[in-house]
């Protein structure tokens, strides 16, 4: 359904690196869909990594930034094929996103009935109404917000400027994957 997200949070790794997954939530380069595309609907905000950008600094200026990165922590294991890969994932997000112990612990009813054992017994869909639950709060509450924001008011200024609303990085998304999880 969603373009390529995340591309390896296997491994453990700091949370400033787990933070840097949104460059890859799409297949277009940043800017493509603009902020028109953007104001349709939080899925074309999605698909757009420059979207994801701008979304999730307005995010972290809430101070529920773990929202997104916990929704594309879930695209991301839902395409992977390797059931130990899967398993690996599994335990990262729960630790990451789910865990009682979490410091970005996402705010989900059911998060108590998933439990470390379960982990064992991954399954690409296990955390499919976790992740819905997160995406319509997202959708109903964050979403109206942002399109009302200085972040993204000042992103469509400078779209009708004629000016570029990426970052300035015309890096593909492969290539930023590349840089970032294979060091």
């Amino acid at each position: 359904m969603f373009t390529r997200a995340v591309s390896r949070l296997s491994r453990k790794r700091p949370t400033s690196e787990i933070q840097d997954i949104s460059v890859f939530a799409g297949t277009s380069q940043p800017g493509d869909a603009g902020t028109a595309k953007w104001s349709v609907s939080l899925e074309n905000l999605l698909e757009d990594p420059e979207g994801v950008r701008r979304f999730r600094e307005f995010l972290k200026s809430e101070f529920s930034e773990e929202n997104v990165l916990f929704w594309l922590a879930c695209e991301d294991f839902k395409k992977t094929q390797d059931l130990q890969k899967l398993r690996e994932k599994a335990k990262q997000i729960y630790s990451t996103y789910l865990s009682s112990k979490s410091t970005t612990q996402v705010n989900v009813e059911g998060q108590s009935r998933l439990n470390e054992s379960m982990l064992e017994q991954a399954h690409p869909l296990m955390f499919e109404k976790l992740q819905e639950q997160i995406f319509n709060l997202m959708k109903f509450d964050s979403y109206s917000r942002f399109l009302r924001s200085d972040i993204f008011q000042k992103a469509k200024k400078l779209e009708e400027n004629g000016q570029k609303v990426s970052s300035g990085s015309e890096e593909t998304a492969a290539k930023r994957a590349s840089i970032i999880y294979n060091t």
